[in-house]
């Protein structure tokens, strides 16, 4: 049977989506089928974002919509007790695939009850799923006395702790248990005060149960955590503030509507005092009619001396002469303006109760979420406590995991080249979101942040260097044409060439001003590597720079080189990329063992080609004696035990090869793609190898999810140098 866990709350806006989403990400570490399940569906005419997130999440299996929802609002209104069989019943079919069940409790929404929290209760002990109890760390909108765009009086730790026994007491009555707290949205400066309420919310409420005859609190089973306040969490994105509007696009770009608006301006004044009110990540609110407010303000958001906006929304309908539509097609900014028929007041009082949401589309909030979950929610004991039993399986998003675990580990410092890239920028958002390494990224400064700024992401922590950035231009060309001066390389030209992206990153890599490079999303792999193979060479003993593809089937890892560089490798060669190969694999938790690849297995074929990877196999033995080899061999008898069996059952490698070595670049190739595409394996990589310090290279068709993965994997190789 599958396990499961019951996310609730006591009331509204809670940010119970955080909580949901770091839950299902913490089980998709260790469990390899997820299931989200929404017993009541908070609207029947919309389709519901949060259970749409977290279908959406990669470690979640493959439920439809419908599939992952029991009952509306309607049906509980009508018949509760129905509507709970139902609920039931749609459940086991959903938790008969799964071996853990994420089940997100109701929303409390305008058609909710007092009763709301009890009913939810009822359907936890019914599923026999241990609630997650979620508690708000701020006063409900409307209640509290400094409201701005959704922002209410944080709660003190002692009114958290009030709210907690009254939650805790219906839990009880309902015969729900509680698996633990974690109060949401909290003060930050008080979070631990807030735990410590929290636990002694619960110790009263164990000794009331006591008290009553009734054991059915554990004080010693409830884990409690605090997650602070995050104001970008809560921000209405640009979209949904259009949508509250009922208003349209008139002009910039619809990309940039998911930026989220930090604050209002309602811009109904002269421009000068417009321009001092002006406030980072805001919505400004013009008057259809001021055109010279609107071009003042969108002249202001230009101007690096003034803060960037989120977003302009004009109000009252009044038509925009020809004229000034000219001069603002002519000003090609991709800043959203949105126009709108409401009136000032209504187009205020329409920003002020437009709730931000955490959606499916929106990175920078989806990385926050995540990354204040993981920091702030002990991930290993809320495992523990559910007893999601550890699995030898290793599915492509554990590795991934995995992979982030050790790079955050390692605290590495990762040069990104290709600064101009969004994919670049979405990837270096959710490895600063995230901590998994510090980076530098390439170019100038007021664009790659202006660009960052105007997706809706964050980078922030990250440093931003131009590439011709005089001091280190000087630094570099003179070390470059030191080196070079054999090939005749004079200082004018160094000077051109350390400018170029690979030049200046890789430079910073053999300098030590990083500790890895990772390029390749817009340049070839030549342009990447090249400067590696002039400046930081191979490693002592180390006769040729390979690659490898680490490749994430359905259950493990396995281990593809070389599949990216050396076209056709001599049997020394050969023998070098197997021992690379191995030793990389062992850098991410692989145990090795080698099968050096031939259409020949054992001593039963002949030829040049045979003989060269027979060779390479005895100069592994002879360079590694540590490390288990075999070859030549098929591919079938290294990865199937039936087949080992039968061509070479003498074998500790045949039939259990995790790195599979390939007799010639052309071979590789074809059978990594051939696996990523026949077999659904995620194919991480090319990761070079051999090189003294880690450049890593990118497909020019790499996903941001492939960024994130290599950089974490050179961070990893870089901590091992």
């Amino acid at each position: 049977m599958a396990h499961s866990i019951y996310i609730c709350s006591a009331e509204g806006n809670t940010g119970k989506s955080t909580v949901a989403l770091g839950t299902v990400d913490t089980l998709s570490r260790r469990a390899t089928r997820v299931g989200v399940f929404r017993p009541i569906a908070r609207s029947t005419q919309e389709r519901d974002y949060v259970l749409e997130l977290l279908l959406a999440h990669d470690g979640v299996i493959g439920l439809g919509y419908d599939e992952a929802i029991g009952v509306t609002y309607e049906d509980v209104h009508a018949d509760p007790e129905a509507a709970l069989a139902t609920i039931v019943r749609r459940f086991k079919a959903v938790e008969s695939r799964c071996d853990v069940v994420v089940v997100i409790g109701s929303d409390y929404t305008d058609v909710g009850s007092p009763t709301e929290l009890a009913y939810n209760a009822r359907i936890a002990a019914n599923l026999g799923a241990p609630v997650l109890l979620a508690v708000g760390g701020r006063v409900p909108q409307g209640r509290g006395a400094s409201e701005r765009l959704g922002y209410t009086d944080s709660r003190t730790p002692e009114e958290l702790a009030q709210l907690t026994e009254l939650a805790l007491e219906e839990l009880e009555r309902e015969h729900a248990t509680v698996l633990g707290i974690v109060a949401n949205r909290a003060d930050p400066d008080r979070l631990d005060d807030v735990v410590a309420a929290l636990r002694a919310a619960v110790r009263r409420a164990a000794e009331a149960a006591a008290s009553a005859g009734r054991a059915s609190v554990d004080a010693a089973s409830v884990a409690v955590w605090a997650v602070p306040e995050d104001p970008f969490l809560v921000a209405p994105s640009m979209r949904s503030i259009m949508h509250a509007l009922r208003g349209e696009l008139y002009a910039g770009d619809p990309e940039l509507l998911e930026r989220e608006a930090l604050g209002a301006v309602i811009a109904a004044m002269s421009m000068e005092n417009v321009l001092t009110r002006l406030i980072e990540g805001s919505v400004v609110v013009v008057p259809g009619d001021r055109s010279e407010v609107l071009l003042g303000v969108l002249t202001a958001h230009a101007s690096a001396t003034f803060p960037s906006i989120s977003g302009i929304v004009l109000n009252g309908g009044f038509p925009i002469s020809e004229t000034v539509q000219r001069l603002i097609e002519g000003l090609k900014s991709d800043l959203p303006i949105i126009r709108t028929e409401l009136t000032t007041y209504d187009t205020a009082l329409a920003i002020t109760h437009t709730r931000g949401r955490l959606a499916a589309e929106s990175q920078r909030k989806r990385d926050t979420a995540l990354a204040l979950f993981e920091k702030h929610v002990d991930g290993h004991e809320l495992l523990d406590r559910l007893d999601v039993a550890r699995t030898d399986v290793v599915t492509p998003l554990m590795f991934e995991y995995g992979l982030l675990a050790r790079a955050r580990e390692a605290r590495k410092h990762i040069v990104l080249p290709e600064g101009y890239d969004d994919r670049v920028l979405r990837a270096a958002a959710t490895l600063l979101a995230r901590d998994v390494a510090d980076l530098t990224i390439l170019g100038e400064e007021i664009e790659i942040r202006s660009r960052a700024i105007g997706l809706g992401l964050d980078i922030s922590k990250a440093t931003v260097l131009s590439n011709h950035d005089h001091v280190l231009v000087y630094r570099f060309a003179d070390e470059y044409q030191r080196r070079r001066a054999h090939k005749g390389v004079t200082l004018e030209q160094a000077r051109d060439t350390v400018q170029d992206v690979s030049y200046f990153g890789t430079m910073m890599v053999e300098l030590g001003l990083a500790d890895g490079m990772v390029s390749g999303a817009m340049h070839t792999t030549a342009h990447t590597i090249r400067p590696a193979f002039e400046l930081i060479k191979t490693r002592p003993g180390v006769e040729v720079v390979s690659s490898v593809f680490l490749m994430a089937l359905a259950d493990r890892v396995l281990v593809y080189g070389d599949c990216a560089i050396v076209p056709d490798p001599t049997a020394e060669q050969l023998a070098d990329i197997a021992i690379s190969s191995a030793q990389t694999a062992a850098q991410f938790g692989i145990e090795p063992r080698v099968a050096m690849l031939s259409y020949s297995t054992g001593e039963s074929g002949s030829g040049a080609d045979v003989d060269k990877v027979r060779l390479a196999t005895e100069l592994v033995r002879q360079r590694a004696p540590e490390l288990p080899v075999a070859g030549p061999i098929q591919y079938d008898a290294a990865a199937d035990a039936a087949v080992a069996r039968t061509k070479m059952p003498e074998s500790d490698v045949a039939g259990r090869a995790t790195v599979f070595v390939f007799p010639d670049l052309n071979t590789g190739n074809n059978t990594y793609k051939a696996v990523q595409r026949s077999a659904g394996a995620v194919a991480i990589g090319p990761v070079l190898q051999g090189l003294r310090k880690p450049v890593n290279d990118l497909s020019r068709g790499a996903l941001v999810q492939d960024i994130v993965n290599t950089v974490a994997i050179t961070a990893v190789q870089a901590a091992a140098t």
